[in-house]
């Protein structure tokens, strides 16, 4: 049986603060549809403290950001986007287009298509989250999205340069310095200025969260996601130090990022706690990690790797890490996860920044029913038949009629009953049943 060291919120005062939010992006979005460009801009001046004619970025205001970065800032830019890119490749190299011949004469196929438009949402207020770019638009342009725009809000009150260089050379098609709700909602919506797309896709806090939850159903988006959530599996195979340096590495993202080290060593649950208290001390982003890990922050101890399989799959976390002996038992016997992370020499960093794998991924137990942001999510796999023979017509035809005539569905009957009379040179009635 599990014991907690150290338990974090309860649901209750995180379905307030969720009512709280879910009003006021149905106020916000209603004043996006209903004004247009002059709510988008004061929202901007609200929200973002920025106040523009026209928030696209120029050329011009492009090449200012390059300007401002060093050449080995645009070199690191370039290795993470590559490494997405070649990720993202092999994943649409896998996913083929078909057509087979089931019956003689029956051709069935799909075709995977790309969306039309995507807006793609780079967070960018609290830290200035470029990588967040590599993962949508790159993703997005790997699938052969034709029209990909992004959405980034200013960063000390201007465009943040790394992340308006990481969309551009990811390729986006528009670049707009907007944040929050506003973003959500121009994009999706459209205003005067700014077309609407077909899909959102993107992290960002409660409010960018729920305004895609919103929308959803007006248009697509990746999934529904919420704050970053991180657990930590580990035993005595490794040390409190590194349990803490990772699970505050992530409670850094913001006040309210869940994370959990499930253990089967007390030492270990001890020690880690002592770590997390030492680091805390010395992070520079402590006072965001501490609020974090105070409030949402727990140490499990359970009897044995099953039972930590079961509380793993339980939790359904969006970051699960594993440092044990045998990381490959996780991978195979864990069911509910956005992405693993196995072994010491790999973690959660990696896979936000760098490695390749996407960072955009399920919450608040979403993996129990989604993966993360891939290329299969901006691609419509789309059916179609073809009926090449009079045979093929007339033998589906009789099959069709006879069910049409199970379910009372008249009309579908006769659409397959005029193939048989035409088809199969059979004599069945107007709407009959063919015997």
């Amino acid at each position: 049986m599990a014991t907690w060291l150290k338990k974090g919120a309860d649901d209750k005062s995180i379905k307030d603060s969720d009512r709280q939010v879910r009003e006021t992006v149905e106020t916000i979005l209603a004043d996006i549809e209903a004004r247009g460009d002059a709510a988008i801009r004061e929202l901007a001046i609200r929200f973002d403290k920025l106040d523009r004619e026209n928030y696209r970025l120029s050329e011009e205001e492009i090449a200012a950001c390059y300007a401002q970065l060093s050449e080995r800032d645009i070199a690191d830019i370039r290795f993470a986007q590559e490494q997405v890119r070649n990720f993202a490749q092999h994943q649409r190299d896998s996913m083929l287009d078909i057509e087979v011949e089931t019956l003689p004469g029956v051709i069935l196929g799909h075709k995977n298509i790309p969306v039309s438009a995507a807006g793609c949402y780079v967070p960018g207020g609290k830290y200035p989250l470029l990588a967040s770019a590599h993962m949508s638009v790159i993703t997005a342009k790997v699938a052969g999205v034709p029209r990909i725009i992004t959405c980034a809000p200013p960063f000390n009150g201007k465009p943040a340069p790394a992340i308006v260089v990481a969309q551009h050379m990811a390729g986006a098609d528009e670049i707009y310095c907007l944040g929050g709700i506003q973003a959500i909602g121009a994009m999706a919506i459209g205003t005067e200025t700014i077309a609407s797309v077909d899909m959102l896709v993107g992290p960002g806090n409660a409010f960018v969260a729920e305004a895609k939850r919103q929308l959803f159903g007006r248009v697509g988006i990746d999934l529904f996601a919420g704050p970053t959530e991180t657990l930590v599996i580990a035993d005595e195979s490794v040390d409190g130090e590194i349990c803490a340096t990772d699970l505050l590495g992530q409670a850094e993202h913001g006040p309210d990022s869940p994370a959990i080290l499930l253990t089967t060593s007390e030492k270990l649950a001890q020690d880690t706690l002592k770590e997390v208290a030492r680091l805390l001390e010395i992070l520079p982003t402590a006072h965001i990690a501490r609020q974090s890990w105070e409030k949402y922050g727990q140490v499990i101890v359970a009897q044995d790797d099953k039972e930590m399989c079961r509380i793993a799959d339980e939790l359904a976390f969006e970051h699960v890490q594993v440092m044990t002996r045998d990381p490959d038992w996780f991978l195979n016997n864990l069911q509910n996860f956005g992405a693993l992370f196995l072994g010491p020499r790999t973690n959660v960093a990696y896979g936000d920044k760098a490695i390749g794998t996407n960072h955009t991924l399920p919450t608040r137990k979403a993996a129990r029913y989604t993966g993360g942001l891939w290329v299969g999510k901006f691609l419509k796999t789309c059916s179609y038949q073809r009926v090449t023979t009079d045979a093929a017509s007339a033998l589906v035809g009789e099959y069709c009629s006879r069910l049409c005539a199970l379910e009372g569905f008249a009309g579908h009957g006769e659409q397959a009953n005029i193939r048989v009379r035409r088809y199969g040179k059979r004599d069945v009635p107007y709407a009959g049943i063919v015997e």
